[in-house]
C-alpha cells in the first residue's frame, strides 16, 4: 500500500529492509493508526450515540480532520510525489480523491474510514512481507562477522573478505565458519540447517569440504581456505535469493501492466459516473452521483492484487528457502508445476555418489597398480576418483606426482605418472585410444574404472555406488503426478538399466556423453507438450541444465558450474526435494489463482451495486482493502509448508 511500490521495486534482502533492529520492529508504526481509529471511534459515539451538541459545523470538520491527517498525510505524500513525476494514475491518486471527496459532500467519517482501513491494510501488508522475509534473514543471520586466521604463527581475528585463499582458519564449538575450505582436523559435528534446511547435524572428517554458514557444534576445528569470501556458499546463496526476488512471474508482470491500465481507466469511469448521468436524468443531484463514483474509485483501487500476488510468489521463494530449495527466480516458481518430464543424471542424483572400490583385478602387483590409479585419479574431481583415493589412504598407498592431466569428458583421465602414460576410465576411453581390453569386462554390471600402462591393458577396479534412500519415493510422487521420468546417465547401461528397473523409471539411457544427454532432452522439448526439467549436479550436466526448460541442481555436492547455470538449487543431497520444490510451486500458483478470482469477483460485484446506488463507502472500503487483506493472509499461507525430510 503507501509502501507496497518501494518494496516491490527493490530488493527484499537490502540492508534497510532485512536488519533485525529496523523501523518494521517499533511499535510507532501502529500509532497513526491508533490514533485515526481512537478519533474516528470518539466522533461517531459523539456524532450519533451521545449527540453531543456542539459537535456539528466546523468543530465537527476540524475533529474528523485531524483522524484523517495521521493515516493520510502519508498517502497524500505520496500521490503529490508520483503526479509530479507525472505518475497521475495509481492508488494513491485515487485514494486521494475518494477520500477528499468524501470530506467535498461531508461525509467525513467515511473519509477518514477509507483511509484509516487503507493504512491497516498496509500494516497487514507489511507484517505479511516481514514474515516472508523471515528465511531470508536467517541468511544474514549466519553471515559471519569475524574469522579467526593463523599468521606468522600466531591466530588473528579479521573480516572474512581479508583472508586468503591457502590459510587456514580456526573455528570454535559454537561458531560459524565463515569461509569455503577443507576441513583439517579429525572430524567434526556441523548443524548446516541454515544452508540446507536440514536439521540433522552432518559429520564432517579431514578433507572433506566445510561450507561458509555451518556452524561447528563439536570442537575448535581448524579449516584450510579454499574460496575467497565473495566467492563462498554462504555469498553464492544470498546473491541468488536476492535475484530471485527481483524475477517476477509472468502472472505478477501480467498483473502489473493490468493495474498500469486499468487504473486510468476506472478514474475515467468515476468521472463519467458523476457527470454523464445530469445529460440523462431529470432530477440529477451531484452530491448523490458524486458519492457514486467516490465508492466506485475506493471499489476499484487494485491493492489486492497489486499486493497479494507478488506476495504469493515472494512467499513461495521464501518457503521453498527454508525447506532447502533456491529457486532463483518466481518465473521458475510460476513454471514449475507445467513441468511433465524430468531427466535425471544417476550418480550424486539418484544414487549418493559416495563409491567405495569392490574389486581389483590385475596382472601387476596389486598395490603398485593402485598406486598408479589412485596417482591419476587425484587428478579429478568426479565421485569414482575419490573413491579410489579413499581406498588409497586407508591402505596406505602412495600417491605418485602427475603431469599432462588431461580429463576427458564421459571418458575418463589421461596424464604420466612415473614417465608412463596412464589412461584411467571406461571402455569408450580405450577404443579411442585403441587399448585392446577383455570385452567380458563390459559384461560386469558395477560400475568399472579400466587402466592402460602406455597403451596396453593393465586391469581394472570395480566400484560401487548406493541408490538413496527417497529415491523411490521421489519417482512414486512424480507418477502421481503425471510426471514422466526419464534417467541420463554417461554409466553403464546394464547398471543404469538395471536402477532404473528397480526404481520404475519410465525410460534410462546410459553410456552416455556430454553431448548425448543434450540430444536427448532436445528430442524431449521437440514435442510441444513437454515442459522438460533436468536434475544434475556434475560440471557435465551444465549443457544439458541450460538447455532445459527448468534446470535443477543438487547442490551439496554439486559443481560451481552446475549450481551456477540452474534455475533451481537444491541445497541437500535428497532427491525427494524435487517433489517439495513441486509441491511449493503447485501451492504457490493455487494461491495466487484464488487471489485473482477472490478480487476479481468481489469487487465486481460490489462495483455493480456502489453505480446503482446500493453500496456505500463502508461496503467499499471491504471491497478493496477488506478483500486485500484476505487476499495477503491467503498468500501467506505458503509460507507455512514444511516438508519431512525421508533420509
Amino acid at each position: 500500500m503507501a509502501n507496497l511500490i518501494k518494496t516491490q521495486h527493490t530488493c527484499c534482502c537490502h540492508n534497510d529492509h532485512c536488519t533485525p533492529n529496523n523501523e518494521h520492529s517499533s511499535w510507532k508504526k501502529y500509532l497513526p493508526a491508533i490514533i485515526s481509529f481512537l478519533m474516528l471511534v470518539a466522533g461517531l459515539l459523539a456524532e450519533h450515540v451521545f449527540h453531543v451538541a456542539f459537535f456539528t459545523g466546523y468543530i465537527k470538520l476540524a475533529w474528523y480532520i485531524l483522524a484523517y491527517l495521521p493515516v493520510g498525510i502519508p498517502v497524500l505524500k505520496e500521490s503529490v510525489e508520483s503526479i509530479s513525476h507525472k505518475d497521475f494514475f495509481n492508488e494513491f491518486t485515487l485514494m486521494t480523491i475518494a477520500t477528499l471527496g468524501a470530506f467535498f459532500i461531508k461525509e467525513y467519517p467515511e473519509g477518514v474510514a477509507v483511509m484509516l482501513f487503507y493504512s491497516v491494510g498496509e500494516l497487514f501488508q507489511d507484517a505479511a512481507v516481514n514474515k516472508a522475509k523471515s528465511n531470508i534473514k536467517a541468511l544474514l543471520d549466519i553471515r559471519p562477522d569475524m574469522a579467526t586466521v593463523l599468521r606468522d604463527g600466531e591466530y588473528i581475528t579479521l573480516s572474512p573478505s581479508e583472508v586468503k585463499i591457502g590459510e587456514t582458519i580456526q573455528v570454535k564449538a559454537g561458531e560459524k565458519v565463515p569461509l569455503d575450505g577443507i576441513l583439517l582436523s579429525q572430524e567434526s559435528s556441523f548443524n548446516t540447517s541454515a544452508l540446507t534446511g536440514e536439521s540433522k547435524p552432518r559429520t564432517i572428517r579431514k578433507d572433506e569440504t566445510v561450507l561458509s554458514g555451518m556452524m561447528n557444534i563439536d570442537k575448535v576445528i581448524e579449516v584450510q581456505v579454499q574460496k575467497l569470501y565473495e566467492d563462498s556458499a554462504f555469498s553464492r546463496i544470498l546473491a541468488m535469493v536476492q535475484d530471485a526476488t527481483s524475477r517476477k512471474a509472468k502472472t505478477e508482470l501480467l498483473i502489473r501492466r493490468f493495474a498500469r491500465i486499468y487504473t486510468p481507466i476506472v478514474f475515467f469511469l468515476a468521472l463519467a459516473i458523476a457527470t454523464v448521468p445530469a445529460l440523462f436524468i431529470s432530477d440529477y443531484v451531484f452530491q448523490t452521483w458524486l458519492y457514486r463514483a467516490l465508492v466506485f474509485l475506493v471499489i476499484s483501487c487494485p491493492c489486492a492484487l497489486v499486493i497479494s500476488i507478488p506476495l504469493g510468489y515472494f512467499g513461495g521463494i521464501g518457503a521453498a528457502s527454508r525447506n532447502g530449495i533456491l529457486f532463483k527466480g518466481a518465473n521458475y516458481l510460476d513454471m514449475m508445476p507445467a513441468i511433465n518430464v524430468v531427466a535425471m543424471d544417476k550418480t550424486g542424483t539418484l544414487t549418493k555418489g559416495v563409491f567405495e572400490v569392490q574389486n581389483i583385478a590385475t596382472n601387476h602387483n596389486p598395490d603398485t597398480f593402485m598406486s598408479i590409479c589412485g596417482s591419476i585419479e587425484s587428478q579429478s574431481k568426479h565421485p569414482i576418483a575419490k573413491a579410489i583415493l579413499s581406498y588409497c589412504n586407508t591402505k596406505q598407498i602412495p600417491i605418485m606426482p602427475v603431469s599432462e592431466a588431461e580429463e576427458i569428458a564421459g571418458h575418463g583421465i589421461k596424464g604420466v605418472v612415473n614417465n608412463q602414460t596412464i589412461l584411467a576410465g571406461n571402455a569408450r576411453l580405450m577404443d579411442k585410444y585403441n587399448v585392446g581390453y577383455d570385452k567380458q569386462i563390459d559384461s560386469i554390471p558395477e560400475t568399472i574404472v579400466i587402466i592402460a600402462i602406455d597403451n596396453v591393458y593393465a586391469g581394472y577396479v570395480t566400484i560401487a555406488d548406493e541408490v538413496k534412500k527417497d529415491a523411490a519415493y521421489t519417482i512414486s510422487k512424480m507418477r502421481e503426478y503425471g510426471i514422466k521420468t526419464v534417467m541420463l546417465s554417461g554409466d553403464k547401461a546394464s547398471i543404469v538399466e538395471k536402477m532404473a528397473s528397480e526404481l520404475s523409471i519410465d525410460e534410462a539411457y546410459g553410456n552416455l556423453l556430454p553431448e548425448d544427454k543434450i540430444k536427448y532432452v532436445e528430442r524431449l522439448k521437440k514435442n510441444p507438450e513437454h515442459k522438460v526439467a533436468f536434475v544434475g549436479d556434475g560440471i557435465n550436466d551444465a549443457p544439458v541444465l541450460a538447455l532445459s526448460d527448468i534446470g535443477i541442481a543438487m547442490g551439496a555436492m554439486g559443481s560451481d558450474a552446475a549450481i551456477e547455470i540452474a534455475d533451481v538449487v537444491i541445497q541437500t543431497d535428497e532427491p525427494s526435494k524435487i517433489v517439495s520444490a513441486i509441491k511449493i510451486s503447485k501451492k504457490t500458483r493455487r494461491i495466487v489463482k484464488q487471489n485473482i478470482t477472490m478480487a476479481f469477483t468481489v469487487k465486481l460485484a460490489v462495483l455493480i451495486l456502489g453505480t446503482i446506488g446500493f453500496a456505500s463507502m463502508w461496503g467499499a472500503v471491504f471491497a478493496d482493502v477488506g478483500v486485500a487483506l484476505l487476499a495477503i493472509l491467503n498468500a501467506v499461507r505458503v509460507l507455512n509448508y514444511k516438508e519431512v525430510s525421508l533420509s
